[in-house]
């Protein structure tokens, strides 16, 4: 099921139908984000022209093009890379007129990836915050607000700096709700919120800022928003999102004779509290044959958070399933896995993880208590030394995280 939820969104198969016609001008592809390599190349298999740009995406995550230049930088951090990468991308697009077009390939990490600060602030002030809203649980709406109101490229000011070039956005959703306002932080979306409202939610936080951010955001006069006239010639696409991957699991499920239960495509909140309600209805499904008598699959994407507050590094769905094999207490034929799609879960080189009825048994007889884990947010040592890890290598896509509790 997992395989059939990455393949869903791989987009070699998403890419060529959403499309433009050639304009009369020249072609510039640029992007930013984990499948950005994986998306220009699909463009270049389906694209009859000459085309020619930049993408930047995760290190780890090229794949070869032949017209347009690939870069790699970090995430979820981002680093001195991914700014210069986003400065040549701002100025590609800034020399173009309006026989032009910029085809933006947008998808999840990019906002890390696409890292150039406003005026006046550094890139150790952007990393600073980075890494303060990533362990203060904030949701990714929130952690995108604040990044685009620190941006020169985020919000909308790619598409606006092309202007009058047209431009068109082709977006891989890795957000609950797939606005696409909030992948990547919106570069080529315009945008309605406010930089106080992004001081208000790094206060709220308690995330430090730091005094050229603080001045910045108390001053800046916003991102363009939806009547700016550089907004005009900006269509943007969602070509790939959860709920069509956990379509294609679910398809698997039936093929098997298995019943699958789609719970959403958006479930969010803390991953140990997400994990005791998934629990919650496995039992449910035990019980009283609700919402589906075994053998079903509850079925779920979205993106929880991480609150670290122990000496781990967190990760959503290893700390999603520690909690969930709490919960379970080993019951038996019930089995689960939790993997982001794109391979990566938090800032470990690992998808994410499996659990049975034998993990909290197995882990006991280590000396690996699953609630001591939990409580210090370590959910990555947890199964590595259980074996139980998933690890795919770069997936090249990013619809979000990916969650199917079975019950035989």
């Amino acid at each position: 099921m997992f395989d059939a939820a990455v393949a869903a969104a791989d987009p070699l198969q998403r890419v060529a139908a959403f499309l433009p016609a050639r304009p009369p001008g020249r072609v510039v592809v640029v992007g930013a984000g984990k499948a950005s390599a994986r998306m220009a190349q699909a463009v270049e298999e389906a694209w009859d022209g000459p085309l020619s740009g930049l993408v930047v995406t995760r290190y780890g995550h090229a794949v070869p093009c032949s017209q347009v230049e690939v870069v790699q930088a970090a995430h979820p951090v981002p680093d001195a890379a991914g700014e210069r990468a986003a400065c040549r991308i701002l100025g590609l697009v800034s020399e173009l007129g309006a026989d032009d077009l910029v085809l933006a390939l947008i998808s999840g990490g990019g906002s890390a990836l696409l890292a150039l600060p406003a005026p006046g602030i550094t890139l150790a002030d952007k990393q600073a915050i980075n890494t303060g809203l990533l362990r203060c649980g904030a949701p990714i709406e929130t952690m995108n607000l604040v990044r685009k109101h620190l941006s020169a490229i985020k919000g909308g000011r790619l598409a606006a700096a092309a202007f009058p070039a047209a431009t068109v956005g082709l977006l891989i959703s890795d957000v609950p709700g797939d606005d696409p306002a909030i992948i990547a932080s919106g570069p080529t979306v315009p945008e309605a919120s406010t930089p106080v409202q992004a001081l208000a939610a790094l206060e709220h936080y308690h995330v430090p800022v730091p005094p050229a951010a603080r001045e910045h955001l108390e001053n800046s006069p916003g991102c363009p928003g939806p009547h700016d006239p550089r907004m005009a010639r900006v269509r943007n696409h969602v070509i790939a999102a959860p709920q069509q991957s956990l379509e294609a699991a679910a398809e698997v499920a039936h093929q098997a004779g298995v019943t699958p239960v789609i719970l959403g495509d958006s479930l969010e909140g803390e991953s140990r509290e997400v994990g005791t309600v998934l629990a919650g209805i496995a039992h449910q499904v035990r019980r009283h044959g609700q919402p589906a008598p075994a053998p079903c699959v509850l079925l779920s994407g979205g993106e929880t958070t991480v609150t670290v507050r122990g000496t781990g590094c967190g990760g959503r769905n290893v700390e999603l399933l520690l909690a969930l094999a709490l919960a379970l207490r080993g019951t038996p034929g019930t089995y689960a896995i939790a993997c982001d799609t794109d391979g990566v879960d938090g800032a470990a080189e690992v998808a994410g993880a499996l659990v049975g009825p034998d993990t909290l048994q197995r882990a006991e007889q280590l000396g690996m208590p699953a609630a001591a884990a939990l409580a210090a947010n370590d959910g990555h040592s947890f199964f590595a030394a259980l074996g139980d890890q998933v690890v795919t290598g770069p997936t090249l896509t990013n619809v979000n995280d990916f969650r199917a509790v079975l019950i035989t």
